[in-house]
């Protein structure tokens, strides 16, 4: 006599439910495009190009190499400056453009202008633009604002000045969708009781902004820390702005050590990963309160 299936078993038998099924795509998009990628570099970084070392090899090399382990410290002094120019700077702004307006839209437009263009072209721009024979020293020089050399490529300003330009425009859409989220009734409603601007600003929006600016700092330093482009044609690839990504490329493509390059990229993922907990994990300590605000 067969034995009764449980209600436990049926359940695991059943068929999934049809709706399921139009996640699979995406599913297997992100498993072919990111989860296997990512298995396969950690796997390929703990072995040895000459077959020679051991499972940490790499990484022990990259932490006593002089020429690698700086990088992480020079990827930072331009991923953090940027992140919060872009961040600080689009807030005023996107508060200032909170109400739906013609002006909204013009600035909108032309902050998605850079987004479109992209790095390499903007770096192109760029040289153009602020390099020693460029409009800007020349402008300056023609209105007697400044008689020394103007050096604004080629050093850290310049890959610090692309990153807020191709930044800026991401970081303010952003904080702007979050900033229109916030109910205006509850601002009007404190006006009501006599609360001054800069009292609604700093116990009714801020509070509320508070996840969404963490998100948009996460997501504007995770797109500086990768910063490769702007730091080749723009700073000195073999010194101030000899960033992570650089040194990857490097022992990829010059070298031909594809391990290393492989333990290069996961201490570049593990260091952003480290740097987003912790912005997490600030937040989650200093606010407590509801993790968005709508208009509901």
């Amino acid at each position: 006599m067969a034995t009764p299936i449980s209600a436990p078993a049926r359940a695991w038998l059943r068929w999934p439910d049809p709706k399921a099924w139009l996640v699979t795509p995406a599913l297997l998009a992100l498993i072919a495009l990111f989860v296997y990628p990512f298995v396969y570099g950690v796997a390929l970084s703990l072995t040895s190009a000459d077959g020679t070392g051991g499972a940490w090899s790499n990484y022990a090399r990259f932490f006593t190499d002089t020429s690698m382990w700086p990088t992480i410290i020079v990827t930072l002094k331009l991923a953090v400056p940027s992140t919060l120019i872009n961040v600080l700077g689009a807030l005023p702004v996107a508060f200032a453009l909170r109400k739906s307006s013609p002006y909204q839209k013009i600035v909108t437009t032309l902050l998605v202008v850079p987004v479109t263009l992209g790095t390499v072209l903007i770096a192109d721009g760029m040289l153009t633009y602020f390099s020693p024979n460029g409009w800007f020293p020349q402008a300056l020089h023609g209105l007697h604002l400044y008689s020394d050399e103007v050096r604004l490529t080629h050093n850290y300003w310049g890959v610090l000045i692309s990153l807020v330009i191709s930044g800026f425009p991401f970081a303010f859409l952003l904080v702007l969708s979050y900033v229109t989220g916030i109910d205006p009734t509850l601002a009007r409603a404190a006006s009501t009781l006599g609360a001054s601007p800069w009292s609604q600003f700093r116990h009714i929006y801020m509070p509320l902004l508070v996840p969404g600016l963490t998100m948009a700092a996460c997501l504007s330093f995770v797109q500086a820390f990768s910063v490769f482009p702007s730091a080749v044609l723009l700073g000195a690839p073999a010194g101030p702005t000899r960033v992570t990504s650089i040194a990857a490329y490097e022992a990829a493509f010059e070298n031909y050590d594809y391990p290393m390059a492989s333990a290069i990229a996961i201490v570049m993922g593990a260091v952003q990963l480290l740097i987003v907990a912790g912005m997490l994990t600030a937040r989650r300590a200093f606010y407590s309160g509801p993790t968005t605000g709508g208009k509901g």
